[in-house]
């Protein structure tokens, strides 16, 4: 054991802080909004462009590049300092748009959205790092919790906002609004972001980096695998899988062997640290995972029209709100935050439970309230995983624990993604009904289902009514898993400002 004083707030101002909070909540809304912001601009995208087939690689090739960084950015923050590191994925960020909303074939606007994905994957780790060093451990639960808000309320409004800025301005429009706003947040941070030099020299693990980027690309792909090549389980699939396994076990080989390893195997020794990454993939593919699907669940089951099953989303994200806040304040107050990880985890298990036992005719109010209860259950330990690791981590490595903590939240929900679809897939082909009016259950569109007659709405929303079931199991069973950890957790109770929080090292460091 070690005693080490938390470190003390990079600023001291608290106005100065609020402003500084402002600027990278703007910078991590922009980053967040964008993924969700395309998905209703993607068909005029394809009507100017063509090249339907390239379609997925649009939403695909911006969340392969987040990805694959970053690890690499919450190690260079180390490093170098934060400033700097969150300033240039800003700047990069801030080209790609531009370069997407000057796009002149499908081809150029995938490769910018790569670009864009570099940086966004650096605005999203930089900013809870950036966090670490503006708050001290209770007060950052606190904010940390506004920044959850901010991730959930880039999702639910995206898709309406992305919809509305095409049809006024056009699709380009959604990109280079990004320009303008970045240049402000760059500006913001240059003159009100104080720089803290990292007391050691930088040694870039480059090969580490490179296999971490290759092992993440090729999760992201396999798991993409039904919408890139037509099937989840393919030739290709199998290739990229046997890569992506070649890749990991490498880099595991290789970052034994680094002085300055992009993740520090050391951290896997702290089981809060280990257990806080299995709480934060089960948590994104409860949370994150399961938004487009509730959405088809609600309007093909109750008959509910987009916009009505959108005011269902409010009780969703009303329930969010309140259990991130709640949670935000009493992790601050108490300092404790296992609890949290338990009641959210249990709240989303029986929501599922409850949501797979859901029939055609079930009331709305009933299903209005199970949606609530899943928010909660979201909120209460939105903010749970990266308070740990940060706590949990040598002040050296926060940045390394805190992109590995965003990185698998997004391979969580990317995994899920392709399971729910799977599992929706295999349900639905399992039918041997025909149904009038109907050729491909498939593609039946809300609209195309409001038109059928009563007896085939009827037949559809049963259909899908049985083919969610095994879903919503599925997600009970991982929200089951993420509780198991969460139960497994120690009881640690995070430091005060300038209070001395124990450590636990290594034993080889230890030893030394």
């Amino acid at each position: 054991m070690d005693m080490q004083l938390a470190p003390a707030p990079l600023v001291t101002d608290p106005r100065r802080r609020l402003i500084l909070f402002f600027f990278l909540m703007t910078a991590m809304f922009m980053a967040t909004l964008d993924n969700q912001i395309v998905s209703t601009a993607l068909p005029t995208i394809v009507g100017e462009f063509g090249h339907l087939e390239r379609f997925g690689w649009i939403g695909s090739a911006y969340l392969l590049s987040l990805s694959a960084v970053m690890p690499l950015y919450g190690k260079l923050g180390d490093l170098f300092g934060r400033k700097y590191v969150m300033m240039t994925a800003i700047m990069i960020f801030t080209v790609g748009s531009a370069v997407c909303g000057l796009a002149v074939s499908m081809n150029t606007l995938i490769a910018a959205r790569v670009l864009q994905g570099l940086g966004g994957g650096g605005i999203m780790v930089s900013i809870f790092a950036v966090n670490a060093d503006l708050f001290e451990p209770r007060e950052r639960a606190r904010y940390q919790s506004y920044s959850s808000l901010v991730l959930m309320a880039s999702g639910a409004i995206g898709p309406v906002l992305g919809g509305t800025m095409s049809d006024l301005f056009g699709w380009r429009s959604i990109f280079l609004v990004n320009v303008p706003i970045g240049f402000i947040v760059l500006t913001g941070l240059a003159f009100m972001l104080p720089y803290r030099k990292p007391h050691r020299r930088p040694r870039i693990d480059y090969a580490g980096a490179l296999l971490l980027a290759l092992t993440t690309t090729s999760i992201v792909l396999a798991t993409d695998s039904s919408e890139l090549f037509g099937a989840l389980i393919s030739p290709q699939s199998i290739g990229i899988v046997a890569f992506g396994v070649v890749c990991a076990v490498t880099w595991v080989f290789v970052e034994r062997r680094a002085p300055e390893p992009i993740v520090p195997l050391e951290l896997f020794r702290n089981s809060t640290f280990s257990l806080l990454l299995v709480i934060s993939i089960m948590g994104g593919a409860i949370a994150i995972g399961m938004v487009n699907y509730l959405a088809l669940f609600l309007q093909t089951t109750t008959g509910l029209s987009p916009s009505a099953a959108g005011l269902l989303f409010i009780l969703l994200t009303g329930g969010l709100v309140c259990g991130s806040l709640s949670a935000g304040r009493i992790i601050s107050k108490t300092g404790r935050y296992k609890p949290f990880a338990i009641a959210s985890l249990t709240c989303s298990a029986i929501a599922f439970a409850l949501m797979s036992q859901i029939h055609a005719g079930t009331p709305i109010a009933f299903i209005g309230a199970i949606m609530m209860l899943h928010g909660i259950g979201i909120g209460l330990a939105q903010q749970v995983p990266v308070i740990g690791v940060q706590n949990a981590a040598p002040a050296r490595d926060v940045g390394a624990a805190t992109g590995s903590v965003t990185l698998s939240r997004m391979g969580g929900a990317s995994i899920a993604i392709s399971i729910y679809g799977a599992i929706i897939a295999s349900e639905l082909n399992k039918v041997g009904v025909s149904i009038p009016g109907v050729a491909d259950i498939e593609q039946l569109t809300p609209k195309m289902m409001a038109s059928l007659p009563e007896a085939s709405r009827q037949a559809v929303a049963d259909i899908y009514a049985a083919a969610f079931s095994p879903l919503f199991m599925t997600a009970s069973a991982i929200a089951l898993i993420g509780l198991v950890a969460a139960i497994l957790l120690k009881p640690v109770q995070l430091p005060r400002a300038g209070e001395a929080k124990m450590q636990q090292l290594p034993a080889a460091e230890a030893a030394k």
